[in-house]
């Protein structure tokens, strides 16, 4: 029994420090005060003794593990965890299934499921029946907003609690505690300084996982050995920071960078560059979804009328990503970034609605023209509502010199197409139509 409890001990001290210090009763629990304070939702199911299902959206690092593991300890539940990257049906109908056995020994079975919006449409489809009759409590966590990742059958079995960053004074909270209780940092009597404290917890964007593996890393990068002081100060905590191999963090500097690079790469026609982000993102954990989206993006912004069907593929492309998931969904984001990458490029759509949003800024709120207001009634008829308009595909070509602008705006082409692509063809067609207005277009 010794030797057991002192593989324990052991086991506890190799693991993480954000694991070690995961909090295991309710009062050590630090920050989200609007669904756990005293008289919040989460505090009076604890109280109560009675859970429901639950999707819990929020930012890494606030909490979402660690309150699924506080009420499931609470309510004396079994607790089963799985990660959507890595589960698959055959996982939930375990889990389903030991809850029918449980249920027969008066046992709760709670499910969490981290990251449950990577789960698709048959894996979230599995847990239906199971949450519906009470014999599995679901508790999903989620960076996402739930309304566009959960199919809405499952939604309605739960509630949605949202959490937020954490303040710099929670921060600050979780790091003393962290200096005074964790047992390695103890042992290497760890102390850091006001101005480096303050950098810190600026730095780590309210995300109390990234606080504390930037901690664990400094301890990694110091030559401190055991039972010396380890002196945590400004220079140690910003090398930590820039130890992006250890310690991705979705949410922060780095990730941006990396979606930058990703997209630029995209946009200057490099589906080789494009491919080493794309795989330096999915290798960090980045959720494929968001690179999907991102794509849809750029579809529209960096390639626009210049390959018009790229916009089209690109949702197709999304759709596909969401409904096969990880691991296999890589390949498909593969292909997107590739096809956009080596597609003509054109930006005069957005530049055309950033001109068009200039002009409407600048100006008072415009008088529609009576030629093009609608006219359902005899009294807007009477008004004059509609006199006047000419109807397009009554004239040859389908086309009419018409202008289509309130009466105190002077028309221009906001949008200018280039001469990539399909938009060669769609400039000509324009200065054919409009004649002057396209005369000095852009190529």
């Amino acid at each position: 029994m010794d030797l057991f409890k002192q593989d324990k001990k052991r086991e506890e001290i190799l693991a993480p420090l954000a694991e070690r210090m995961r909090p295991v009763r309710a009062e050590d629990f630090i920050g989200q005060q609007e669904i756990f304070g005293e008289g919040k939702i989460l505090r009076q199911v604890l109280q109560a003794q009675k859970v429901f299902s639950m999707i819990l959206w929020g930012p890494p690092g606030s909490g979402k593990t660690t309150l699924a593991k506080l009420v499931s300890r609470q309510v004396q539940a079994q607790f089963y965890q799985v990660n959507a990257v890595a589960a698959g049906v055959k996982d939930i109908r375990k889990v389903i299934d030991q809850s029918q056995v449980n249920r027969r020994n008066g046992l709760r079975t709670i499910l969490f499921i981290d990251e449950i919006h990577r789960f698709n449409k048959a894996q979230q489809d599995a847990l239906l029946h199971a949450v519906e009759d009470g014999s599995v409590t679901l508790i999903g966590a989620t960076t996402e907003n739930p309304s566009f990742e959960v199919i809405a059958p499952l939604l309605s079995r739960c509630r949605v609690l949202k959490l937020h960053y954490l303040s710099e004074e929670e921060l600050g909270q979780i790091l003393d505690a962290a200096l005074a209780r964790d047992p390695v940092l103890r042992e290497y009597r760890a102390e850091i300084d006001a101005e480096t404290r303050a950098f810190l917890l600026g730095q780590v964007g309210g995300d109390a996982r990234k606080l504390l593996n930037t901690l664990e890393i400094c301890l990694q990068l110091s030559a401190v050995a055991a039972g010396e002081i380890l002196q945590i100060r400004l220079p140690l905590v910003r090398e930590a920071l820039q130890q992006k191999h250890l310690l991705y963090d979705k949410k922060g500097d780095y990730h941006y960078d990396i979606i930058s690079a990703f997209i630029k790469s995209i946009r200057g026609s490099d589906p080789d560059a494009g491919l080493y982000w794309l795989s330096v993102m999915l290798e960090g954990g980045e959720d494929p979804l968001f690179i999907a989206r991102r794509l849809i993006i750029l579809a529209s912004e960096d390639v626009g009328n210049a390959a018009p069907l790229a916009l089209n593929i690109m949702v197709s492309g999304y759709q596909a990503v969401h409904a096969i998931g990880m691991p296999e969904g890589a390949i498909v984001l593969a292909q997107m970034t590739t096809y956009l990458a080596s597609l003509p490029k054109s930006n005069a759509s957005y530049l055309g609605l950033q001109a068009a949003l200039a002009e409407v800024r600048g100006g008072e709120a415009p008088d529609v023209p009576l030629h093009l207001r609608n006219a359902p009634t005899g009294l807007m008829k009477a008004m004059n509502y509609g006199k006047d308009y000419q109807y397009a595909h009554d004239h040859p070509g389908h086309f009419v010199q018409e202008n289509y602008f309130p009466r105190d705006v002077q028309p221009r082409a906001f949008y200018q197409p280039t001469e990539q692509g399909k938009e060669l063809s769609i400039r000509n067609h324009l200065r054919e139509l409009w004649g002057n207005r396209y005369s000095s277009s852009s190529k």
